[in-house]
């Protein structure tokens, strides 16, 4: 009997660990919302704190498809930003780029139409 009590156990815990990653992940998407108002907010987090698993339930079924489209936004963002902070931490602006394949145009390194192309690929931000 020791192992049922065990494995149910096991099985509690198992799943507290999962409402509680569940219910992390919830609360992260609603306060990083913009557009959901600060009462709906504080409505959410009451249904999710009195109806425990139910609530969490009801927040994935509402508004569980806009959860992945606020997180790839938010993950989008953050990588623009970190491409624009290694840019300007590099310190080499589009101009410098064009600048020195000018140089390189002029020691006759590459010709006219790889300048052109690498001009365009430059100013297109690649």
């Amino acid at each position: 009997m020791h192992i049922v009590d065990f494995l149910w156990d096991f099985i509690l815990i198992f799943l507290f660990i999962a409402y509680f990653m569940i219910l992390i992940n919830i609360v992260t998407d609603l306060f990083s919302d913009h557009d959901l108002s600060g009462g709906a907010k504080a409505l959410w987090i009451i249904l999710l704190i009195v109806t425990w698993w139910l609530g969490a339930l009801i927040y994935l079924i509402v508004r569980g498809g806009g959860m992945a489209k606020r997180r790839q936004a938010m993950i989008a963002a953050a990588q623009k930003q970190q491409e624009d902070y290694i840019r300007n931490v590099a310190g080499t602006s589009h101009t410098d780029e064009i600048a020195k394949a000018n140089d390189l145009l002029k020691s006759g390194a590459i010709s006219q139409a790889e300048f052109t192309a690498l001009k365009k690929k430059i100013l297109a931000g690649k």
